[in-house]
């Protein structure tokens, strides 16, 4: 299942997609960042091809030498710069890991339980020797289910906050309802979601498609099921392995599509809680509620509210035993990394190697850092930002903040078929926007969270459920406009809509997006393209639903509504053109609110750039004016190489296009005709009145 709300709604992240973070964002390689006097140029010489004509092809213009000469190492499914940042990142977290574990720390204190977390994750023969007996009084609550109030009841149990906090571009639960907390839809009052959930595979188009790569996928998957029963030592595998697979399916069924998911009208509902018995009969809701901590609540938003009533209904249907398989398979999967080896060698096999292509496991060290750092997070991140990121560099990003907001505000007042009253909520909309840099205000508190020594599979148990608690004790309360939802040590940032806030996590303020010594035309148009387009976030066709304090509200003319859709359409269909299979072309409207923050967003990185200069010219370095640097940072910052599988799994689910894609953003900025001197007859060159301008 796809928890589109954190996609679409919340997580509206630079995302650029990707097995780590966001997406695998790209520049040239750490080695080749010119130095020029009076500056770096920043730019990256040795990745460009300088024998292609820019307005023919402008990202292997930009990215040609780089693609040539870039290998995707076998651990990952891509690469490119954020790669290169992540690495960065890694290599500065297992220095302070280091220093943590070579030291003695105080028991109680966040130091010791990052010490024993990562430790009993990295102590494989341990958890081997441990076997199965660490989940198997999960599995025995299972195996006692007698009838479906008890089945809700374990099915209550299993709720969780749980987008896959080991990979934040996976927004989807194993759990057969997710759960998030926030400022409902129509603002006011922080309410719990219920979203759709249950499935193993990514989303219900693995189940539903008749593609060949998909039907590959899903015998795939069948025989995944069973082997990991097999060698989990669950009596009949096969047999169960053919009941959760046809369950999974009846679920993907009643599941809403993507697009479904993205109509907040429908997902603007707030139940009762005693309206969910009468909406969605089939599951006893009281006992659900109950054993997920959700009694005492009144008001939820039902944001998937057909596919939870057809779920509910799957609850009463479907053979008691093919739910308990169910429960015991999913509680497996969800925790191969903390089981024997051969279950977590299995998983693998299937979402690494099988949907993403990935020719290899990241290596155990390294795997044990992400899980201290999605589990454990804050307490990294604290000791992080004191040593690795600096206050003028926090300063330096405020201020293209800063530039870049007024920037934006300035393109809204010049728009000449905006009616006045929605150019006033508008630029009401992002004067007040909360922008956080490089970590929060507050660090979360550990304190509650017991991590013992060898302990692997009891310590992430106790996360997940420590982290769920602090999301409900959030419900009822005041929205805090200024929390945050990723590590300061992650390479990204993310727009949240219901918040009217942006982060900008300290981890992606460092080359090959940031680079302090750089030339301001790299910066900007690198760092402040991604401030760009997270600001343009909250005018794409989802965060336009907003208003100033995160409430769904219509705050458009019809007109003004009809215009911006109409420029929708237009980009749509640019996107729709493009091909990087015979046959299979990039969905526009799929991707569509990250192409309208793409080219709102370089265009006000663009304006803010140009009024940072104060009038002046900008230098002319190594034969590239400002302009010129600044549109090849932007696409060197896109440059990205996938393996087929996972750009196949991209184009067909995704809502970010292929990183190629997006670094032609540019045909839509007549600025850029003119730096490179594009004409009509090169092969990128759109007529003026074909270019896209929204915002």
């Amino acid at each position: 299942m796809s928890n589109r709300l954190f996609a679409a709604l919340l997580l509206s992240a630079t995302a650029l997609a990707g097995p780590v973070g966001c997406k695998q964002i790209a520049a040239g390689n750490e080695a080749s960042v010119e130095t020029r006097a009076g500056g770096e140029l920043g730019i990256s010489l040795a990745a460009m091809d300088k024998s292609v004509k820019p307005g023919d092809d402008f990202y292997a213009y930009a990215n040609g030498g780089w693609m040539k000469t870039t290998e995707i190492p076998a651990d990952r499914s891509s690469v490119g710069g954020f790669y290169i940042a992540d690495q960065a990142t890694e290599k500065n977290i297992a220095s302070l890991i280091e220093e943590i574990t070579a030291s003695n720390p105080k028991p109680g204190s966040d130091a010791a339980r990052v010490k024993n977390f990562y430790e009993s994750f990295l102590d494989t023969k341990a958890i081997d020797q441990a076997g199965m007996k660490p989940i198997a009084a999960d599995l025995a609550r299972f195996d006692a289910i007698a009838d479906k109030t008890a089945l809700s009841k374990a099915i209550g149990s299993q709720l969780r906050a749980d987008v896959d906090p080991l990979n934040s571009t996976n927004f989807e639960t194993g759990n057969l309802f997710g759960v998030f907390v926030t400022q409902a839809l129509a603002g006011g009052e922080v309410v719990p979601y219920i979203l759709q959930g249950g499935l193993g595979m990514p989303e219900r188009e693995y189940y539903l498609s008749s593609d060949d790569k998909m039907r590959a996928n899903q015998a795939a998957y069948r025989k995944y099921i069973a082997d990991l029963l097999t060698a989990a030592g669950i009596a009949d595998a096969a047999a169960k392995a053919d009941r959760i697979y046809a369950l999974e399916t009846k679920i993907a069924r009643a599941h809403a599509s993507r697009e479904e998911s993205d109509d907040w009208a429908t997902a603007k509902q707030i139940w009762t809680r005693d309206e969910f018995a009468e909406k969605a009969p089939g599951i006893d809701w009281g006992t659900l509620f109950a054993a997920a901590g959700l009694d005492g609540f009144g008001k939820f938003d039902a944001y998937h509210p057909q596919a939870i009533a057809k779920l509910s209904a799957l609850v009463a249907s479907e053979p008691l035993d093919a739910w308990k398989d169910w429960l015991t398979f999913h509680q497996i999967d969800a925790n191969t990394a903390v089981l024997p080896t051969k279950l977590d060698q299995l998983s693998f096999a299937f979402y690494g190697k099988q949907l993403q292509g990935t020719e290899a496991q990241r290596p155990r060290d390294k795997r044990a850092l992400a899980a201290v750092n999605a589990y454990m997070g804050d307490a990294l991140g604290k000791l992080y930002t004191e040593k690795y990121f600096p206050a003028s560099a926090k300063a330096e990003v405020q201020d293209m903040v800063k530039n870049i907001k007024t920037a934006f505000a300035k393109r809204v007042a010049a728009i000449d078929w905006m009616a006045p009253e929605t150019k006033k909520e508008a630029i009401a909309k992002v004067e007040s926007m909360e922008v956080g840099v490089g970590y929060p205000d507050s660090w979360r508190d550990y304190s509650k969270l017991n991590v013992a020594a060898g302990s692997a599979y009891a310590n992430k148990q106790a996360a997940e459920k420590l982290y769920y608690q602090q999301q409900l004790a959030k419900i009822g309360k005041p929205l805090d406009k200024r929390e945050w939802w990723m590590n300061a040590q992650l390479v990204n940032a993310v727009n949240l809509p219901v918040q009217n806030a942006l982060n900008f996590p300290a981890a992606i303020l460092q080359p090959p997006f940031f680079n302090a010594s750089a030339d301001p035309a790299y910066n900007y148009g690198a760092i402040g393209a991604v401030i760009g387009h997270e600001v343009s976030h909250s005018f794409d066709n989802n965060g336009a639903a907003f208003d100033a304090t995160g409430a769904m509200r219509n705050w458009w003319t019809d007109a003004d509504k009809a215009k911006f859709k109409e420029s929708g359409k237009a980009l749509a269909a640019q996107y729709d053109e493009y091909e990087p299979f015979p046959g299979v072309h990039v969905k526009g409207e799929l991707t569509l609110g990250e192409n309208i923050a793409d080219v709102a967003g370089l265009q006000a990185a663009y304006d803010a750039y140009h009024a940072s200069l104060g009038g002046k010219e900008a230098p002319v370095i190594d034969g590239f004016t400002g302009d010129q640097r600044f549109f090849i940072a932007y696409a060197q910052t896109w440059a990205t190489k996938m393996r087929e599988e996972a750009l196949r799994a991209r184009i067909a689910t995704d809502g970010h296009a292929p990183g190629q894609y997006r670094a032609l953003t540019v045909r839509n900025m007549d600025a850029w005709y003119d730096a490179f001197d594009v004409k009509p007859g090169d092969k990128l060159y759109l007529a003026p009145e074909k270019r896209v301008r929204v915002w």
